[in-house]
């Protein structure tokens, strides 16, 4: 085998394992942001999203918790799937 088709094979592999990789901390992240949205209970602290009288600055952070594992896990997969197209394109 010549080195493009070793190269090949690398990036594909590098590619399955970041979406194994992906899919793998899907539910692990989605519940780390569940519980930071959440009141505070037993200590562990919470922002209370649900709440309405909570201020401004309050309701962008939990804007920007929601959208945490949307980016996080959507980034994931799309680095993924550049790994394996680059092998193929270029």
């Amino acid at each position: 085998m010549n080195k493009n088709g070793n190269v090949a094979f690398y990036g594909l592999m590098l590619g399955l394992t970041l979406l194994v990789l992906a899919l793998a901390l899907a539910p692990a992240v989605t519940e780390f942001t569940g519980d930071a949205m959440n009141k505070t209970i037993n200590g562990n602290q919470g922002l209370d999203c649900n709440n309405s009288s909570i201020s401004n600055f309050d309701k962008a952070t939990c804007l920007a918790t929601d959208l945490n594992s949307f980016y996080f896990i959507g980034g994931l997969l799309f680095i993924s799937g550049a790994v394996i197209a680059a092998r193929f394109i270029f």
